[in-house]
């Protein structure tokens, strides 16, 4: 509750959370594409077994929808958030090089019981996260704030800071804590039990 509060001004219209055994996701919506309720996040898949939740805006989103309504996929919202999911069902994972847009995504697989994170090709929207030693949680947020009200203490990263007086930025993977990195531009991450966590570059 805290950690979603801490973001409430970024998506003042509505908040939603999806949680089971191993994952809990929640998002605080700022309505755009369509206002109706139906959009609300999380959205889920027709069987119960994909979660999406997402900031940002897909600009292709309209042709993609079209793709997918060819290939028989049937949609319940005039919004880009579903499209996402539809695309992940069409494609898997790999569904994300055929957005064009800014966005941050996370997508759960209840059925793989993995976690998938995407962050758009030049880095307009932020995704942070933390790095679990054994036995601990993977955190993530749009902000380090929200990232802060999990009760853990994370300590200052004197070189991130460093690169900030130098730069007037940190470069990703680097933020101003340590243990708690931001996706670089134009990666994915998978997370799960048994895999542990794995990044990978989707665009160059």
């Amino acid at each position: 509750k805290n950690i979603s509060s801490s973001l409430h001004h970024r998506g003042p219209d509505n908040s939603g959370y999806f949680q089971d055994s191993t994952t809990l996701l929640g998002n605080c919506r700022l309505s755009i594409l369509d206002l109706s309720k139906k959009s609300n996040q999380p959205i889920f898949s027709e069987d119960k077994q994909t979660v999406v939740v997402q900031n940002g805006e897909i600009y292709n989103y309209l042709e993609l929808r079209e793709e997918l309504s060819g290939d028989g996929f049937n949609f319940q919202t005039d919004g880009d958030t579903e499209v996402i999911l539809k695309a992940f069902e069409r494609w898997g994972p790999s569904f994300i090089k055929k957005l064009n847009g800014m966005f941050a995504i996370a997508i759960y697989s209840k059925r793989e019981e993995k976690l998938f994170l995407y962050r758009d090709r030049l880095g307009v929207k932020p995704l942070f996260y933390t790095q679990p030693r054994y036995g601990e949680r993977l955190w993530f947020a749009s902000e380090i704030k929200a990232i802060l009200e999990n009760g853990k203490e994370y300590k200052p990263n004197p070189e991130a800071l460093a690169q900030f007086f130098a730069l007037n930025y940190i470069p990703s993977p680097y933020s101003a804590f340590e243990d708690i990195w931001h996706v670089e531009p134009g990666h994915m991450m998978i997370i799960s039990k048994t895999g542990g966590v794995k990044k990978e570059k989707y665009w160059d």
